[in-house]
């Protein structure tokens, strides 16, 4: 928390849940583990939840950093309505400090001039509809922190049959937790190394509430969700970790999570680390197909045979992707693998979409 951030009340900030007050007077954040302590006026290092008075607000409900069209794919989700159209948006803020942020000029943001649209859920679930969109997702910042606008922006699109996506550090608290997915339908978990070193010191967080907040997905929940591991040289990429991560992976959660390897690129404060050499996330994948990962993926490289599905029983390729367009579809309607029957973990409903790799902007005013 950063003490010299200061909120002024807008009447557009709804009170929010989770946090209690403490003997000096604070309020302390029970929304995620960092658990920010507040004076009145002070906002959390999120920067998106406030003290106000007696009570929280969020300074950001109901606004965004911008509505666009994306193929679903790109979340990354390669096992949920495949090439589908989701409607995609953020806010500002996040509740990590990842040095190597991809999407710093949202996560970071402190200018509220970032948040260009404004939409209510309600307008939000009728734009997806009228867009033809399966889904929409909270992505470009974590969800997490704008918790309420999402749970009701999902309670909306429920009500018109569109899906839910989350894109996030799974870094909350086990109640806010449940409150959350019990709206969501599909995730990506961004599991961003495996050490408690590294998190600590390039994400001032812990590893230990990640994991806690997979195995709760896996076991506790119906949500299908796919990992994403951003591997950055000479911080998270030895074969020792990967052997670590990939190994906890097929051991708690299963063979049949998907996991996206994905090259990083020099961004933020991380500037004069060299790119993620292709070499690197294919040694990745390689550990991971060693260690039962029946679904692994490369990211953010050009690599058709690595970001195809294959059947893990026959090697039928049954997903052909380059980048973000689909070509081989040896799926039946309910999942299962044409030539030998093998169901093919993941949400399926009849053939694929055709969006293919377009990426609309789109305004909403409501």
């Amino acid at each position: 928390m950063d003490p010299a951030a200061t909120h002024t009340r807008d009447d557009r900030d709804p009170a929010v849940g989770y946090w209690h007050p403490c003997a000096d007077g604070r309020l302390q954040c029970d929304l995620c583990p960092r658990a920010c302590r507040l004076k009145d006026g002070q906002r959390g290092l999120c920067f998106v939840r406030a003290r106000h008075g007696k009570g929280m607000v969020l300074t950001t409900y109901g606004r965004s950093s911008g509505f666009c069209i994306d193929p679903i794919e790109k979340k990354p989700l390669n096992h949920f309505l495949p090439g589908t159209p989701v409607l995609s948006f953020g806010t500002a803020g996040c509740n990590l400090t990842c040095k190597f942020c991809q999407n710093w000029d949202i996560s970071k943001s402190r200018q509220f001039d970032t948040l260009a649209d404004a939409a209510t859920p309600e307008a939000i679930a009728g734009a997806a509809r009228r867009l033809g969109c399966r889904s929409i997702a909270f992505t470009y910042n974590d969800p997490i922190i704008f918790l309420e606008y999402a749970i009701d922006t999902a309670t909306a699109c429920r009500a018109l049959g569109i899906k839910t996506v989350a894109v996030t550090a799974g870094y909350v608290r086990a109640e806010p937790r449940a409150a959350f997915f019990r709206h969501i339908d599909a995730a990506n978990i961004d599991l961003k190394g495996f050490t408690e070193g590294f998190y600590r010191s390039l994400c001032s967080a812990e590893l230990g509430a990640v994991l806690e907040t997979l195995v709760y997905l896996k076991h506790e929940t119906d949500v299908w969700f796919e990992i994403t591991n951003l591997i950055i040289p000479g911080e998270n990429d030895s074969p020792r970790e990967i052997d670590a991560m990939t190994g906890w992976v097929v051991d708690k959660l299963g063979p049949d999570v998907p996991m996206h390897f994905s090259a990083f690129h020099p961004d933020w404060k991380m500037r004069e680390t060299p790119s993620t050499p292709h070499a690197t996330l294919i040694r990745a994948r390689d550990i991971a197909r060693a260690n039962g990962v029946r679904y692994a993926y490369l990211g953010n490289v050009h690599d058709f045979e690595r970001e195809s599905t294959e059947c893990h029983n026959c090697g039928t390729r049954l997903i052909g992707r380059d980048w973000y367009v689909l070509s081989d579809w040896r799926l039946t309607d309910d999942g299962r693998c044409r030539d030998c029957g093998t169901p093919c973990a993941g949400i399926f409903d009849g053939p694929p979409g055709n969006w293919g790799a377009r990426r609309q902007a789109v305004r909403l005013a409501g």
